[in-house]
């Protein structure tokens, strides 16, 4: 049952949130639609394609969540009221209790208020669709995420707009065909989305466009995941990664986008670590000010960056310390932190390292000596390098 603790004046705040963040939205990186009657990447001057148009949040629900604080929540499930009361997160948990329990497909529920889900959890089962289409203000359950899904298939969360400092915003492990679109976690502590460690891994995992800012933690971190596809990561003022993989392989990443990210730490933009890859592919990792750029750790291999976009990063603007098979296929590194190659006794040394970059304005080193390193460097940044 829910705490009645979580009736508590902040959600009037909750609701003038929802429509800070839809303005927002429309100017966050990584989140901008692609023009009207083309197709998202289609070359200027090529072909035109006409665009399916996304569906709008709540479009096609099977059950719906409405009301506010003042007035009350409902839950209907198909045009019949499960329930009808005062508590928020007793509405969502109606709501996809009313889902049909032996669906093969998935059945949607569409959160459209806003209000505080206190310190609770929502999981998601099975063949289920769940979005935030109002804002989601988070308590704090130690371990869990406010949102998760262990040990289930074919899930997904369309939109999300998610606020609070909650232990995980999303939590997930053994989870096979998950789709995360919209996601937008304005937070102000905690992590943002999590795979666990110490559970099953996960396969067949799609983010579309995350945009985190504000966490005590990571913006997003993957463990044992095989099969990812992301297409935008945008973090601000992320207090740790803003996205690391660990243990996962066969990813490919479109942009990572990172500014005030990991400041004081050892963590980077983005992060590979804990024996990550094989089969890693990111056309473009974009930093500014912050903690490292791109840090490659713990064993790592397999991983090819097409282009990054480097300046003023507070710690390494590059690090490759303990990898192998690790490709920067070009881009730029103006100032900070410089760009260098380490190892630890622990590990094997660096192998088959290849750097193609324009470095100014700070310095290359590696040391010790990888083997088979290939540097294709421009740029003032002076050289240290074997």
């Amino acid at each position: 049952m829910a705490s009645t603790s979580q009736r508590r004046p902040r959600l009037l705040a909750a609701g003038v949130a929802a429509l800070s963040i839809v303005v927002s939205l429309l100017a966050a990186p990584g989140v901008a639609a692609a023009p009207t009657g083309t197709a998202a990447g289609t070359a200027a001057g090529g072909p035109t394609a006409v665009a399916a148009p996304a569906a709008a949040c709540g479009d096609g629900a099977d059950a719906l969540v409405t009301g506010s604080q003042s007035s009350g929540f409902t839950a209907t499930y198909r045009g019949r009221t499960v329930y009808q009361g005062q508590y928020y997160i007793n509405a969502i948990w109606e709501a996809l209790g009313a889902l049909n329990p032996s669906r093969t497909s998935q059945e949607k529920v569409s959160v459209m208020a806003s209000a505080w889900i206190g310190n609770n959890t929502i999981n998601l089962p099975s063949h289920t669709s769940f979005e935030v289409c109002g804002t989601m203000d988070t308590g704090n359950v130690s371990g869990r995420g406010a949102i998760q899904a262990i040990g289930v298939r074919n899930v997904s969360i369309p939109n999300l707009n998610m606020t609070g400092a909650p232990y995980f915003g999303m939590r997930f492990a053994d989870v096979h065909g998950l789709h995360l679109g919209q996601i937008n976690l304005r937070m102000s502590g905690g992590l943002g989305i999590r795979f666990e460690r110490d559970l099953p891994g996960s396969t067949d995992v799609r983010m579309d466009n995350v945009y985190v800012s504000g966490t005590g933690n990571h913006g997003v971190e993957t463990w044992n995941v095989d099969g990812l596809r992301i297409g935008t990561i945008t973090a601000r003022n992320v207090a740790y990664a803003g996205l690391l993989l660990n243990n996962t392989r066969n990813a490919t990443i479109g942009t990572v986008d990172g500014e005030n990210v990991a400041t004081g730490t050892g963590y980077a933009t983005f992060r590979m670590a804990n024996t990550n890859g094989p089969g890693i592919t990111v056309d473009r990792v974009r930093s500014r000010g912050g903690g490292r750029g791109v840090f490659c750790v713990s064993n790592s291999r397999g991983a090819r960056i097409n282009s990054v976009d480097l300046a003023s990063n507070g710690n390494n603007s590059i690090l490759i310390e303990n990898c192998s098979d690790i490709t920067i296929a070009g881009g730029t590194v103006n100032g900070g932190g410089e760009v260098r190659l380490a190892a630890r006794t622990e590990f094997p040394n660096n192998r088959n390292i290849n750097i193609t970059l324009r470095v100014d304005n700070t310095s290359v080193r590696e040391s010790p000596c990888g083997e088979n390193t290939n540097w294709y460097l421009s740029g003032n940044g002076s050289r240290n390098i074997c």
